[in-house]
């Protein structure tokens, strides 16, 4: 699994912190083990789990802005997982309503001394922090009208919206309320077909 990590990241133009391949192969061979009594993710190889779990939640690094991240129905943490371990000068809150999966990302951020990893067990409607977020971004989470209806409202002024698709979502730009203003870019992920990941980056006009 290391020498598949290993390998996998450097398919990527992205400088990594010690023990990165380390902290993410633990993550997975964590992910198998609870799997196997609780169901956190379809996804059952362990190489399927390198590209869509580890290499896809990467692909969004470059797209991040400020220090306070909000990952938006993360699930069994992901992206936040892999984002916290790339980027520890950042501060990453992961919000999921599951209670078992948000246990698992409190297990792994304690494990892997994550010190950059708040875990949140709410509705995503019910969360809140306080105080807004430079960067909400969300995977596979809901349609792009529905989405910024349920966390719109944490993003920040001068912040941004990640909303991360899969193939181009025409039908879904096109309910953007008004207020919206976006643009795509197709993310490259290592072992996923061209064209099959993409970002819609979205900012309040």
């Amino acid at each position: 699994m290391l020498e598949t990590i290993q390998e996998a990241l450097s398919g990527f133009d992205q400088n990594y912190p010690e023990q990165t391949a380390q902290k993410c192969a633990i993550l997975l061979d964590e992910l198998g083990r609870w799997n196997r009594r609780m169901n956190l993710t379809a996804i059952r190889s362990a190489e399927e789990m390198v590209t869509v779990h580890i290499l896809d939640s990467l692909s969004a690094r470059p797209l991040l802005r400020g220090k306070r991240i909000l990952d938006v129905g993360t699930g069994a943490g992901f992206p936040g997982l892999p984002l916290a371990i790339v980027e520890p000068d950042r501060s990453f809150v992961l919000l999921d309503s599951n209670n078992k999966k948000i246990r698992f990302v409190e297990h792994i951020a304690g494990l892997l001394g994550l010190g950059n990893v708040t875990a949140v067990n709410a509705r995503t409607e019910d969360f809140a922090p306080g105080k807004r977020f430079d960067t909400v971004i969300a995977r596979a989470v809901a349609a792009l009208p529905r989405l910024v209806e349920m966390a719109g409202h944490h993003v920040g002024e001068g912040g941004l919206f990640v909303a991360l698709k899969g193939r181009y979502p025409a039908d879904e730009l096109e309910q953007l309320p008004d207020t919206w203003g976006s643009n795509v870019t197709e993310l490259k992920v290592p072992g996923l077909e061209a064209g099959s990941r993409h970002a819609v980056l979205i900012e309040h006009k």
